[in-house]
């Protein structure tokens, strides 16, 4: 039985469902790791200042997610300081056209890798977002980059699955198997946060810096 189950069978009506669920989204969050945080929030960074492109992949909810990110962090920049470098953001879940074409040409597991291949420049980061954390398509992406020595930033969930050991920062929601929603509500809720810092560090009434870190890879920022 899943915490979902458990928060159910324990409600007497919808209201009482809803408190349940929304504390259980609270622990959640108050477990992610924020040192995790950090450094992926710092690796977007690093990705702007160099001029780098952030790639964002995932299937059903993680691809609505994957292009949320993309409107989000992507239009962040442009809001709120014109004069700054943009985060320049590509959703591989947003060209339905290539989408089917390498589908329909290769298989469903080559839909991103494809793209990859056509767009990807060196330095390049991929976002993978997956609550199993083993889709075969995103985990191909994701083995096709690091073989690049690209850099593999990961929003999973469950226990991390297979991309949880190819990310360079791996964001766990950590839940029982089979909880996509709650794990998939963390996910949009890390998106709304780090555009809510972007706008506030750049746009904000008080100016505040990101502190050095190392690169994921070993590489030092330029923040």
């Amino acid at each position: 039985m899943n915490n979902l189950e458990k928060i159910f069978l324990a409600s007497q009506n919808i209201e009482a469902f809803a408190g349940g669920y929304f504390r259980y989204l609270a622990g959640l969050l108050e477990s992610l790791d924020q040192g995790a945080i950090s450094a992926f929030m710092q690796t977007l960074e690093n990705a702007r200042v160099h001029d780098s492109t952030v790639f964002v992949a995932g299937n059903g909810g993680s691809a609505s997610t994957a292009s949320h990110i993309g409107n989000d962090i992507g239009m962040a920049m442009v809001k709120v300081a014109q004069r700054n470098r943009p985060y320049r953001v590509f959703p591989l879940t947003d060209h339905v056209s290539t989408m089917t074409a390498v589908g329909n040409d290769y298989g469903y597991d080559d839909i991103f890798t494809k793209q990859l291949a056509i767009h990807y420049r060196d330095g390049d980061v991929l976002v993978v977002i997956s609550a199993s954390g083993n889709s075969p398509n995103v985990v191909r992406a994701a083995e096709w980059v690091r073989e690049r020595q690209g850099t593999v930033l990961g929003l999973l969930g469950f226990d991390g699955g297979k991309l949880k050991d190819l990310c360079h920062v791996p964001i766990v929601v950590a839940t029982p198997k089979g909880e996509y929603g709650p794990v998939e509500d963390v996910h949009l809720i890390l998106n709304h946060m780090l555009t809510s810092w972007i706008q506030q560090k750049f746009g904000g009434s008080a100016a505040v810096s990101l502190a050095p870190h190392a690169h994921p890879t070993g590489m030092p920022y330029a923040i």
